[in-house]
């Protein structure tokens, strides 16, 4: 899976200004996205910015405020764009920088971009207005949404030579997302409350009396809330677990970007389970300076070098 791309400083005027565009999108509106990025030699950061700026479109037109119908107009009018760049039908001066820079980065690296059509199926769940009565049917969606974004950005990273069990990769990359879309459940049950979306399994909901849902800064009365978040932290952790098995496979720098932007999320996971009320009377986040020191320690490799051991420990038992 590991390939050698062309330089970027070799690409046209209309592409690297289609590259800034998606940079100046993702430094916007993606803090700990960008916190990982960053960290990526310029090719691959250009590339993920482009495959940020396209998803963050879909994204909004979900999250927007058109009737259900418009938005799924949209959601198809996307994905017909997304059809002409697997087409090689986008050329450079086309009016869209999120397709050209798209197009450029599918040209460079073995992106399945297929992907994002699965990330508008999920984001089409969304408009309809989905439930999920098991695990098991809210992982479907959070592979759409999530797992789908972590296969893209393997894309990007690729392998390092002769990686043990890089075949299971793709794999990883996957679990890794949906541990870091259930972390984004946990933290955004409120505010998705508030918009009359429920993520979290009917049947975990029954289980810890928490059905009535949570339109309030306190739990519903009678339930387990605490023990509801305890339950769903315990899977994502497992999630986490076994996707973060993808570090050694990579190179240093892409590992570096993975652990820094998994590692906000782990932390972030942490926070929700050490005051899980926390998540009802608002937004959990991770303070600047601790989401820089999650970088430093993805950058030094330590985290990576950790997993490996466990892992070869693993093989040999």
């Amino acid at each position: 899976m590991s390939r050698t791309v062309e330089a970027t400083a070799h690409a046209s005027a209309p592409v690297l200004a289609a590259y800034r565009y998606c940079e100046a999108v993702t430094g916007q509106q993606a803090r700990n996205f960008a916190y990982g990025i960053r960290l990526l030699p310029a090719d691959k950061r250009q590339a993920m910015s482009a495959l940020y700026a396209f998803s963050r479109r879909v994204d909004d037109i979900g999250d927007g405020t058109l009737e259900p119908a418009a938005k799924q107009r949209r959601l198809e009018d996307t994905r017909a764009v997304l059809a002409r760049i697997k087409d090689g039908r986008v050329d450079e001066d086309d009016t869209d920088p999120v397709a050209v820079a798209l197009a450029d980065a599918a040209r460079r690296f073995p992106l399945p971009l297929d992907g994002l059509d699965e990330l508008i199926d999920g984001v089409l769940m969304d408009v309809r207005g989905e439930t999920y009565e098991t695990w098991d049917e809210l992982r479907g969606y959070c592979r759409c949404v999530a797992g789908a974004i972590g296969r893209l950005s393997l894309g990007v990273f690729g392998t390092v030579p002769g990686a043990p069990d890089a075949e299971r990769a793709f794999e990883y990359a996957d679990t890794l997302g949906l541990a870091l879309q259930l972390t984004n459940i946990l933290r955004d049950v409120r505010e998705d409350a508030g918009n009359g979306r429920t993520y979290l399994p009917a049947e975990d909901l029954a289980k810890f009396g928490c059905a009535a849902g949570f339109d309030g800064p306190v739990p519903p009365p009678g339930s387990d809330f605490s023990g509801l978040v305890h339950f769903e932290v315990q899977r994502a952790r497992a999630l986490f677990a076994e996707g973060f098995r993808l570090l050694p496979m990579l190179d240093r720098r892409s590992g570096a970007c993975v652990a820094a932007m998994a590692g906000i999320y782990h932390r972030l996971l942490t926070r929700i389970a050490a005051d899980p009320e926390a998540v009802l009377r608002g937004r959990v986040s991770l303070p600047g300076r601790e989401k820089a020191f999650v970088a430093v320690r993805g950058l030094s490799g330590l985290d990576a070098r950790a997993i490996g051991r466990r892992e070869s420990v693993r093989r040999r038992g």
